[in-house]
């Protein structure tokens, strides 16, 4: 059985990376096999960066609430990003360094930025994607969008802000940054 183990995880994981790697085919309002809504991501994907985009430090400082807003930011802020069953997670400021941006730490999750959790209220904004009546999206965002812990992302919606002066973005659209553009000072 130990042998038959690792081509099964192997071969699980190929499938994970294939599913994620192809575009989406657009949905009808086919249900699955739990008659849950199929929700179709690839509406959310855009195919450009948006131009005008502010880091999420600059968008907690500038942004008022119901304002259209374009942020930057990479996925994390905490051990789990992640709403479960919700398309909503957490973004920090691509200025912040993630553990594994710093040589020879070897943080089994860096993208809590636990080096910098004295920096992180004020870098952190909070993403949800919304239906058109502004609820949550119930579907995972990591398979709806084929996200993961610590990609760039840049986020456009409508800026919320609360009481203690927390961003939140309804979005409506992402662009995943490529890895190999650095994030600059200027967006």
């Amino acid at each position: 059985m130990k042998n038959l183990t690792t081509p099964i995880v192997i071969f699980a994981g190929l499938l994970l990376v294939a599913g994620c790697a192809q575009e989406a085919a657009p949905t009808t309002s086919a249900t699955t096999a739990t008659n849950a809504p199929t929700i179709d991501g690839s509406k959310f994907l855009l195919n450009e960066e948006p131009a005008n985009v502010a880091t999420v430090i600059e968008a907690r400082e500038a942004s008022e609430d119901g304002e259209d807003i374009v942020l930057v930011g990479r996925i994390g802020g905490s051990v789990n990003p992640w709403v479960e069953g919700l398309a909503a997670f957490s973004i920090v400021d691509p200025t912040l360094k993630a553990c594994s941006d710093i040589p020879g730490d070897e943080c089994k999750k860096p993208w809590d930025y636990c080096c910098e959790t004295h920096k992180l209220p004020a870098s952190t904004a909070f993403v949800k994607f919304v239906d058109n009546d502004g609820r949550p999206l119930k579907a995972d965002a990591r398979e709806l969008l084929c996200l993961k812990e610590l990609q760039t992302v840049v986020v456009r919606g409508k800026a919320h802000r609360d009481d203690a002066g927390n961003l939140t973005v309804l979005a409506d659209g992402l662009f995943v940054r490529n890895t190999s553009k650095p994030p600059t000072s200027e967006e």
